[in-house]
């Protein structure tokens, strides 16, 4: 088994596939194992055309992610020095054309490197003991990387608290600021992230996979290049089977029957 494998656990639950870094005695910390394990899931995510939703978590209910495993000292950030892009760069650009919905499930503390796995997310569902926070000003360092997510998800002014005081926030905060979409109890935080699967699946998935490259693609553009993008787009969209059968079943007043998950369209 490589270190990847013993690091994160895959589990395919039906046509979500459940990623949980497993490094409990760690609180599931960061390492290089653990980012390849979390890309060789999103490879597979993308090509499993029958993939819909990738689940992130932690195991255990202590952590969701600690952020690095500051155990290894400067020499686990030594090989970045050599690189123009960092291991979890990649991750992130990864994820970035991923075509189907990457849902955290934080399960615990969810701090500095863990705060960047959580924005990498589209949603997130917290548990209602899980705490939030960017310390690294408290070793000496600043969350870099993190910031490239999180100042276009959050205002300034949280930003700025987070990253220059370190303060850990508790989950109701983390809801009222926008880093996650719900806050459940512990022991509903899975019944609440099936409830989302369940939604998730009900959308069509030509239009979800649309979505998401079309979000990532208008984050580049000023506002004219993107309304002439998203009139491209929808003009696309609306030759595709999922929007007829989108539109029929609309207007029969039934429930769609998307096509089976991997069948190619022509203009999808």
């Amino acid at each position: 088994m490589t270190k990847a494998a013993e690091d994160v656990r895959l589990d395919r639950r039906g046509d979500a596939l459940w990623v949980t870094i497993d490094r409990v005695a760690r609180r599931n910390a960061i390492n290089a194992a653990v980012l390849a394990g979390i890309r060789g899931a999103v490879d597979m995510a993308t090509a499993d055309k029958t993939l819909r939703a990738i689940v992130l978590t932690g195991a255990g209910d202590k952590a969701f992610c600690a952020g690095a495993d500051l155990t290894e000292g400067k020499d686990s950030f030594q090989a970045a020095l050599d690189e123009p892009t960092t291991d979890f760069g990649r991750l992130a650009r990864a994820v970035r054309t991923l075509g189907v919905p990457l849902i955290a499930r934080v399960n615990g503390a969810c701090v500095a490197g863990g705060m960047a796995l959580m924005a990498l997310c589209d949603l997130a569902i917290a548990a209602e003991h899980a705490r939030f926070g960017l310390p690294e000003v408290n070793v000496g360092v600043f969350p870099m990387q993190v910031l490239v997510l999180l100042r276009g998800m959050i205002h300034a002014r949280h930003l700025n608290e987070l990253c220059l005081t370190g303060a850990l926030i508790g989950a109701m905060r983390a809801l009222d600021i926008g880093l996650v979409n719900e806050v459940a109890p512990r022991d509903a935080l899975d019944a609440r992230v099936e409830a989302l699967l369940e939604r998730l699946r009900a959308a069509s998935p030509v239009a979800v996979h649309r979505g998401k490259t079309a979000l990532f693609a208008m984050e580049r553009m000023a506002f004219g290049e993107a309304l002439a993008f998203a009139e491209a787009q929808i003009a696309l969209a609306i030759r595709s089977d999922d929007a007829s059968e989108g539109m029929a079943a609309f207007n029969e007043r039934r429930k769609p029957r998307w096509a089976a998950p991997g069948k190619d369209q022509s203009d999808a």
